[in-house]
């Protein structure tokens, strides 16, 4: 009897390699074949265009351009793409943002094997699937008008807010992402006024109280 992943190649992207190696002996228990492993969003799009996976279990929080810079560009390159995003944060403003990305599916790092296993499953099926805690979440926050200001940026203020909130500088951002100074700091400026922010160390706070970043 075929096991539930027999057959589908699969892309680890999450810097920390021995969450990789749980999430490896779970997939290969479950008949899935893990084809590659990237601790970094710039190796994942490598990976991903090499080796052509049936999908992706991705981590928001990865060093470079993170996880979420990753899914988006992977997306326009490779609209047929199938992510599974994962976060150790439990707050509904990273999967709005991963699904708006093009996301088929998002999980907490604190969910069950079985709640992995069973999200994998369904995103291998090209079907959506949501952490079911954090679903609750969403739509509340939705329908309660209660979402976090970062919801008003844009997805590219967004990517460039996450690296500034991180520590890093203009010049940084700017090479991250291949735009000029000038376009960074345009995008910080609007960034700014958008979450009533005077400078990096409160961009980096509101990130923290998102749960966008560790302390």
């Amino acid at each position: 009897m075929s096991l539930p992943l027999s057959g589908t190649k699969i892309l680890l992207a999450d810097d920390h390699a021995i969450v990789r190696l749980g999430f490896r002996l779970l997939l290969e228990g479950d008949g899935g074949c893990v084809v590659g492993e990237a601790e970094s969003g710039e190796q994942a799009l490598r990976l991903y265009a090499e080796l052509a996976p049936d999908l992706v279990v991705m981590d928001v929080s990865m060093p470079g351009i993170g996880g979420l810079a990753a899914l988006e560009r992977l997306r326009s390159r490779h609209p047929q793409a199938r992510v599974l995003m994962l976060s150790a944060h439990h707050d509904p403003v990273i999967p709005v943002r991963a699904l708006k990305a093009g996301a088929l599916g998002y999980l907490c790092k604190r969910c069950s094997p079985d709640e992995f296993l069973r999200g994998v499953r369904q995103v291998a099926r090209n079907q959506r699937y949501i952490d079911p805690e954090m679903a609750q979440e969403i739509a509340l926050a939705q329908l309660s008008g209660t979402a976090h200001p970062v919801e008003s940026l844009s997805e590219k203020e967004f990517s460039v807010f996450l690296q500034l909130a991180q520590g890093c500088s203009v010049n940084d951002v700017a090479k991250t992402f291949h735009l000029s100074a000038s376009t960074v700091g345009t995008h910080l400026y609007h960034i700014k006024q958008k979450l009533n922010a005077g400078n990096a160390a409160e961009l980096a706070l509101i990130a923290m109280r998102a749960g966008l970043i560790e302390a």
